[in-house]
């Protein structure tokens, strides 16, 4: 097996968030449910878009956001997603690059616009976001060069995409492509809706052999596992797959692998601002730190670094030096 030139390769929806204060009042009436995530179409992003206060637009998307992590952290990233030949899409392009990740796919003119997410943010820091899909689901199975999938150590691949057809074929295909390469796979379950929609398929990856690594929040782990007990949902979902990694938001994160168990408390915090991006940047962390060997508890104190440093600003990208704030775990 050739030595890999990427550490982690990322494939996901190509979203350009658009993040804006609100409050409660805002939220009800619109009905929106404070925290959850939805789709909407374009017609309802111009609508909502018209309503919400001043706004500041972020290149986001969850496997965007980690590998951007992947990159801040030192590590070689780069990512798989469709964007449009429109401006967002320039937008896009130009932020995930400068923030040194290779952007993998062209821009296309035929795949209507370029994804965004409208992220409202209530003073208690929760996020409620409105995504577009828009050009993000057009990710195609010719998109996805074997090539480039070969020369990654890590494939990461976000729950989210799975929900359309067309990119849950790429997806599968990158998949067997990271594998027939001799690479890893890590997954991440991404939401809850996505767990209630996907939920045979996603146990269907896990029992096949098809994902190395998964990571999970304490909601999805419970929603996969149907159960209440968060430690009966750890083991139900390490017996399936060879490395858990489970967050528990303010009361840290765990990873199981065989019959070594490591948990960590979460970082200290000044703020707290915007939890966007959370569960993103912790996994950039991990596999930043499991790319370079480190042990379980030593990658999940460094997703905790990166977490930490995310929902003390607004957006999902670093502001920080996270090389500075891993201080000697990196040395």
């Amino acid at each position: 097996m050739t030595q890999p030139r990427l550490d982690v390769l990322c494939i996901g929806n190509a979203i350009v968030d658009v993040i804006a204060d609100t409050d409660d009042a805002f939220l009800a009436e619109q009905g929106l449910a404070k925290n959850s995530m939805r789709l909407i179409d374009e017609e309802e992003a111009v609508r909502l878009y018209g309503l919400m206060g001043p706004g500041r637009e972020v290149s986001g998307g969850s496997a965007g956001n980690t590998a951007a992590g992947v990159a801040a952290l030192g590590l070689k990233a780069g990512f798989i997603g469709q964007v449009a030949t429109d401006e967002l899409g320039d937008i896009y392009r130009h932020d995930i690059e400068s923030q040194g990740v290779e952007f993998l796919v062209e821009a296309r003119g035929d795949v209507g616009a370029t994804a965004r997410s409208l992220i409202l943010v209530t003073p208690d820091a929760h996020r409620t976001m409105n995504t577009f899909l828009g050009a993000a689901q057009r990710l195609e199975s010719k998109a996805i060069d074997r090539d480039r999938i070969a020369e990654a150590a890590i494939l990461y691949l976000e729950g989210y995409l799975w929900d359309p057809e067309v990119p849950r074929a790429a997806m599968e295909a990158a998949i067997e492509a990271a594998h027939a390469a001799g690479r890893k796979v890590a997954f991440t379950l991404s939401d809850t809706f996505c767990v209630d929609r996907h939920r045979s398929g996603f146990w269907d990856l896990l029992w096949d052999g098809k994902i190395d690594i998964l990571f999970a929040n304490e909601a999805e782990a419970l929603a996969m596992a149907a159960t209440d007990d968060i430690e009966e949902a750890k083991a139900v979902l390490a017996r399936a797959v060879p490395l858990l990694v489970v967050t528990k938001s303010e009361k840290g994160a765990s990873a199981i692998s065989a019959d070594e168990r490591a948990d960590v408390p979460a970082e200290p915090i000044e703020r707290l601002v915007d939890t966007t991006g959370a569960g993103d940047l912790f996994a950039a962390g991990f596999l930043a730190g499991h790319a370079r060997g480190m042990t379980l508890e030593n990658s999940l104190r460094l997703g905790a670094i990166a977490a930490a440093e995310v929902i003390q600003h607004y957006g999902a990208r670093p502001e920080k030096d996270l090389r500075a704030l891993a201080g000697s775990l990196l040395a």
